[in-house]
């Protein structure tokens, strides 16, 4: 009896959710609450009154939630293929995959939330001037650890065929 070869590899779309997920933990924990750099709709809603920063922590609040159910999903998805018999599990994927979705949410959040839409800004206790460079600095970042993770991820499926081989 033949296994499926799909059956047997990595769940790509787990570590990608889990990256998205873990981004938005990031980017919402680090830069909204222990920094205090921005809240999710601060550009719009400058943080001077008491309504406003009752807004900014809804708007936080639902953008937690989002993220909250990516890493549901990729852990759904963990789930489910940690079931079948016979899976390939690989380091080099998991952290691979993980990069690619951290540094999608931060180039797809950096591009939509910081330069289209402006609803916040990365760094919003430096000069307005001095703005820029922080979210473009995200984006960079972002995209670092997108081509970091791409390289990780090719190389563990070049791993993976390479056992399969050998198996076959």
């Amino acid at each position: 009896m033949e296994i499926d070869s799909r059956a047997r590899t990595f769940p790509t779309a787990a570590g990608i959710f889990f990256g998205l997920g873990l981004g938005g933990f990031f980017d919402g924990i680090l830069l909204h609450q222990v920094l205090q750099w921005h809240q999710m709709v601060s550009s719009w809603y400058p943080l001077t009154s008491i309504e406003n920063l009752k807004l900014n922590n809804f708007w936080d609040g639902i953008f937690h939630s989002s993220t909250y159910i990516f890493v549901l999903i990729g852990l759904f998805i963990l789930w489910r293929h940690a079931h079948r018999r016979h899976l390939y599990w690989s380091n080099k994927l998991f952290v691979g995959t993980m990069l690619i979705g951290f540094g999608a949410f931060n180039v797809i959040e950096g591009l939509i939330d910081h330069h289209l839409l402006v609803v916040h800004r990365v760094n919003e206790t430096v000069a307005q001037e001095n703005r820029i460079y922080w979210d473009t600095g995200f984006l960079i970042w972002g995209a670092a650890m997108f081509v970091i993770g791409w390289m990780l991820w090719r190389s563990g499926k070049k791993d993976m065929f390479a056992r399969q081989r050998i198996a076959a």
